[in-house]
């Protein structure tokens, strides 16, 4: 028998075994630049056990694992790139439990962020990561997603108590627990988020939770240059107000998104500000960040605290990189993610943008100023050379700025496919204990092979 008749005969039911090309098609690619691979069969698992009787089965032959949640990953986490068997784990949807009063919930993987805080809201809690896209949990703790958010909650690594996690050969170990924290021996939960399913796939996650802020407010200020807009972010973050995201966003990406969206929003570098906390502190905060934009050569200022206003002011920054993907329909895109420290983004940004007029191209250039993470979305031909050795060069460029002050190739996206070889530069000889760690876990190395390592 082959691949298909054996996972069958495994789980019992052909329905969530396929071959089907339309589906395989489905599952060879992920939203960035990098080559397809299709899979030899796609299973969709509803248990541990099935998630467990296919890793076993695929350890003793030597297939490939390759899970897979929303296929919202940038760097090409859930390619198959040598064939095998790819995991759909989005059958596995279901929130098995919420204890409001732990600020906790147990998730299955397959369970999108957004599917979870509509099920918190009755509670007035909610999930905090927002990577942007409704990724699933389980892929938001493969690749220690983040997002806006993160200047005040943190990333998934943090959000992250206990796991449940099946091993290469089928083993199913659990992580970490209920408590808020834990200093009973190695993290090992920690330790697998972010691990971008190399080391094990995850079938159930224990997250926290938080409470939904009283009252929340919205600032959009723009100013004369990037660098006036990036210091006045450092004081408004020294000013120690309610913050809940700080975005910066330069005034080329505001012209594209207004191209896009048929908008008229002020083409200059702009803070996208979000206050969130008891009414009495958004106000008093509104008022302290009024005052430091103004000293800041702020040449607009608007706030919104109604819900839908809110959303559209938001536009702007949440639509940068639709912008530039709707403007080449045709093209690939790449997304850099580095992270420098904070008093280096205004430069590295500026440094950025002149690389890319340099090289004649166009990009959509964000940051999460909060935490030093920002993103050059660059759209290019994969099948001219020439245009491909450009980006390269813009990639590289900006991967060694960033490592060369401290920061790293990526923020939240994870290394994947497209950031193995700059993994070496950022951390020399400790890769060879991150491949010891890959070993033990995984010694016949079925786990999402051709990630993270060469």
């Amino acid at each position: 028998m082959g691949i298909y008749e054996d996972i069958v005969e495994r789980i019992g039911d052909c329905e969530r075994v396929t071959r089907n090309e339309t589906v395989l098609e489905q599952h060879s690619k992920g939203l960035a630049y990098h080559a397809p691979r299709k899979p030899d069969v796609v299973v969709f698992p509803n248990t541990a056990a099935e998630v467990s009787a296919v890793l076993a089965y695929a350890n003793e032959r030597n297939i490939p694992i390759t899970p897979f949640g929303a296929g919202s990953s940038l760097e090409g986490h859930i390619i198959p790139v040598n064939g095998g068997i790819t995991l759909n784990m989005t059958k596995m949807n279901n929130t098995l439990e919420i204890r409001p009063d732990d600020f906790l919930a147990v998730v299955e993987p397959g369970v999108t962020r957004m599917q979870l805080n509509e099920a918190l809201k009755k509670y007035g809690l909610f999930f905090p990561v927002d990577p942007g896209a409704d990724a699933t949990i389980g892929g938001m703790a493969a690749t220690n997603a983040s997002g806006t958010n993160s200047v005040k909650y943190g990333v998934m690594r943090d959000q992250v108590l206990g796991l449940e996690v099946v091993l290469a050969d089928g083993t199913i170990v659990h992580t970490g627990g209920m408590a808020l924290k834990s200093s009973a021996g190695y993290d090992l939960t920690g330790l697998f988020v972010g691990s971008e399913g190399t080391l094990g796939v995850f079938t159930r996650l224990i997250v926290h939770l938080q409470g939904i802020p009283e009252a929340t407010n919205v600032i959009k200020a723009s100013f004369v240059c990037l660098r006036a807009a990036a210091q006045t972010a450092a004081e408004i973050m020294k000013a120690g107000v309610a913050l809940g995201k700080i975005e910066i966003v330069d005034e080329q990406t505001i012209e594209a998104v207004n191209r896009y969206k048929q908008t008229n929003y002020l083409a200059a570098p702009t803070l996208f500000i979000e206050l969130s906390g008891s009414a009495t502190t958004v106000k008093e905060g509104t008022e302290i960040v009024r005052q430091l934009c103004e000293e800041g050569q702020c040449v607009a200022f608007q706030t919104e605290d109604d819900s839908i206003a809110r959303a559209a002011l938001w536009e702007a920054r949440h639509h940068a990189a639709f912008a530039i993907q709707a403007a080449y329909p045709k093209k690939a895109l790449l997304s850099t993610d580095v992270c420098v420290p904070i008093s280096e983004l205004a430069e590295a940004i500026q440094k950025t943008r002149q690389l890319v007029e340099e090289h004649g191209l166009t990009a959509a250039i964000f940051g999460h100023v909060g935490d030093g993470n920002y993103h050059t979305v660059l759209a290019f031909d994969p099948n001219d050379a020439e245009e491909v050795t450009r980006i390269e060069t813009i990639h590289e460029h900006i991967v060694r700025y960033a490592l060369a002050r401290g920061g790293t190739c990526t923020g939240e996206h994870g290394i994947g496919i497209g950031k193995r070889r700059f993994l070496y530069e950022e951390h020399g000889d400790s890769v060879m204990l991150m491949k010891g760690i890959k070993q033990l876990f995984d010694p016949n190395g079925i786990l999402n092979p051709g990630k993270i390592f060469i």
